[in-house]
């Protein structure tokens, strides 16, 4: 779901950034004392931000049954109102009880138990399966010094993107009446997720005031502010950089493999690696960096995959021989730079969601093209790079690095993606027929699907509730009854223009409908969600509600979907959430759209190139469809759909 556009109110306030680093160099010093915490100590500065609520049972089991039907045979759907009459009035209003005592306690419920259960809890691979790539847009190194040049006043825009949050720069935005909560701006810089059996830690550092740049696998420690409280100019940030190319110039231990495996490895692994003392220092340093820089080894896509290679090697660094080990998939940003162009951010979902991140990528990009002397008025006074060393490899180590490495090259091979820019048109357009973009590419996602599977798919796309205090995001259910019937009358040659048009605009404005319920939190998805686990903390068997028909095959999302929006040639990808399964992260911009699709290849039934090629039929037949049947200018019909 798209967030609220707020970047030209971005670009106004950044033109005082710099004014702002004096002031900003206090506020750090003060600071200094809780440089490191193994808790969010992010309080909110927003006294009108919303308390999450707790549902009327009713209501959220009332709109999961509206959810569900489209999904399930009609003797299904019999089983299933029985099982869902039975949950509320048996063990759901026990639940039901336990949720709202807990949601009158705390100001956000669900906040940190989504955290600690969505992410923390998460025991596959970050790599492909959690953190997203989000590219900027392609660059021309002509030499190493371009590459380096560039790469420093990234690292200085960064820089000066977090000095803005420090000074409570990023504008309030609101939703209608309701302010949207800017704390996820402020749990990106400097945190760090940390491996452990069974649920990891997350730190958070917002003081931290370097950088880690890692290259053929070594690791520096780069200050990016003076004594002072500056910013580095960005030519002595480059120069560091250099000096670090130069002396080294063969690959070291591929320690930054290791956080690319399962959880479970990685935590195994991580308790060996760390059990010296220099060690140990070693990895706070790393985990207490800013973010990381990837100067990773020249590759060459192949021809016409460029897109394609370009989000991978963020999402994976495209294997062990390649980059996969000049990373750390633990930091929440890390910022990967190749010679050969390929520019991005991989970045660990747990403390935040994508917008804020391409916001980021937004203000650096900007600041660039519109200042080619960007970052030079910064200061000189720096500390050089300094090597972060560990311990020799012990052996041990030496087979979780050989295990670390087969595993990412199997994920490597089994992650399918196609980048599909669909130039046909835009959001100008769709906007132009009186129809929301974000809804209109998920109406067309569901039919790309139909068409290939033959089968409508329960759909996920990510609504952010940033209306609530520390809000983070609920599940717009993108498959309908109304879905599915415009995905059954365009497939119908027999039915009439008029039939399939009013189809797509029922099913369009129903998908706003819902979304603009989630975006206020009257979502199926968390609300269930906190039932389950009120069963799980208080050691209550869970319901059989949580394994009916229904919810099993609402909760399968075939599709896994996401707008993180930007007018650059730039988008966001990452891999399936289900084994049969695709993800698509889209960018619509005015004339065209951008569309990052992902499927596993071990998978038989699903097809990444079919599904891209369905999906751009469906947006020309869609179009062909609105343009014999253009929008009325009358009042629009009262929707049949209800939530």
């Amino acid at each position: 779901m798209k967030f609220r556009d707020n970047g030209r109110v971005l670009w106004s306030f950044a033109r005082i950034s710099l004014l702002q680093q004096t002031r900003n160099a206090f506020a750090k010093k003060v600071l200094t004392a809780r440089l490191s915490s193994s808790k969010d100590s992010s309080t909110s500065d927003q006294p009108n931000l919303l308390k999450y609520h707790v549902l009327p049972l009713e209501e959220t089991l009332n709109r999961f049954m509206i959810t569900v039907k489209p999904l399930l045979t009609p003797e299904e759907f019999k089983e299933q109102e029985k099982i869902t009459h039975d949950f509320q009035n048996g063990q759901g209003e026990e639940l039901q009880n336990l949720l709202e005592e807990v949601g009158g306690q705390e100001k956000n419920w669900l906040a940190h138990r989504w955290l600690k259960v969505a992410y923390l809890q998460f025991r596959s691979p970050v790599t492909c399966f959690s953190s997203p790539g989000m590219t900027f847009p392609k660059q021309n190194f002509e030499n190493a010094h371009q590459f380096v040049d560039y790469t420093s006043r990234v690292i200085f825009g960064l820089g000066e993107f977090n000095d803005l949050v420090h000074a409570k720069k990023i504008p309030i935005v609101k939703m209608g009446k309701n302010e949207l909560d800017n704390s996820q701006f402020g749990k990106v810089f400097g945190t760090c997720r940390i491996p452990k059996r069974f649920t990891d830690d997350i730190v958070y550092n917002p003081c931290s005031d370097y950088v880690v740049v890692i290259y053929l696998n070594h690791f520096y420690q780069l200050k990016i502010y003076d004594k002072e409280g500056k910013l580095i100019s960005a030519p002595c940030l480059a120069a560091q950089l250099e000096k670090i190319m130069a002396k080294e110039t063969e690959r070291g231990v591929p320690y930054g493999i290791l956080t690319t495996d399962s959880r479970d490895n990685w935590a195994e692994a991580y308790e060996h690696l760390s059990n010296t003392p220099r060690n140990t220092d070693a990895l706070k340093t790393i985990q207490n960096a800013m973010f990381t820089v990837s100067l990773d080894e020249c590759t060459s896509p192949k021809e016409g995959r460029g897109a394609e290679e370009l989000v991978l090697s963020l999402i994976h660094g495209k294997g062990s021989q390649c980059n996969s080990a000049n990373r750390w998939m633990d930091k929440t940003i890390q910022l990967v730079v190749n010679p050969n162009g390929n520019v991005g951010f991989t970045y660990e979902h747990s403390p935040a969601e994508g917008q804020p991140i391409a916001m980021m990528m937004d203000y650096v990009v900007k600041k660039m093209k519109d200042d080619p002397s960007y970052g030079e008025c910064g200061s000189e006074d720096f500390t050089p790079a300094r090597k972060i060393k560990f311990c020799e490899v012990s052996k041990c180590v030496e087979q979780w690095l050989i295990i670390a490495q087969k595993n990412v090259d199997k994920l490597v091979r089994d992650l399918q993606m196609k980048v599909l820019k669909f130039d046909g048109y835009g959001k100008d357009y769709i906007k132009k027929q009186r129809l929301g973009p974000d809804s209109y590419i998920q109406m067309a996602l569901q039919l790309a699907f139909f068409k290939l599977h033959s089968e409508p798919a329960a759909q996920y796309e990510s609504a952010h509730l940033r209306i609530f205090d520390g809000g983070r995001t609920e599940t717009i259910r993108s498959c309908s009854n109304e879905s599915l019937a415009f995905c059954l009358a365009m497939d119908d040659v027999s039915s009439p223009a008029e039939e399939k048009a009013h189809t797509i605009r029922e099913a369009v404005m129903c998908h706003q409908m819902y979304a603009k319920l989630a975006l206020v939190g009257k979502g199926v998805d968390r609300h269930l969600f906190g039932l389950r686990q009120m069963a799980v903390e208080n050691c209550l068997p869970v319901p059989e509600f949580f394994a009916s028909p229904g919810y099993v095959k609402s909760t399968h999302f075939r599709m896994s979907t996401s707008q993180v929006a930007t007018k650059y040639d730039a988008f966001m990808g990452y891999g399936p959430s289900a084994e049969d399964g695709y993800a698509c992260c889209y960018n619509p911009r005015e004339h065209d759209i951008i569309l990052a699709i992902s499927a596993w290849r071990r998978c038989l039934a699903t097809d990444h190139l079919k599904f891209a090629k369905l999906l751009a039929q469906s947006f020309v037949q869609m179009r062909e469809v609105l343009g014999d049947c253009p929008p009325s200018t009358d009042k629009p019909a009262k929707l049949k759909c209800k939530f």
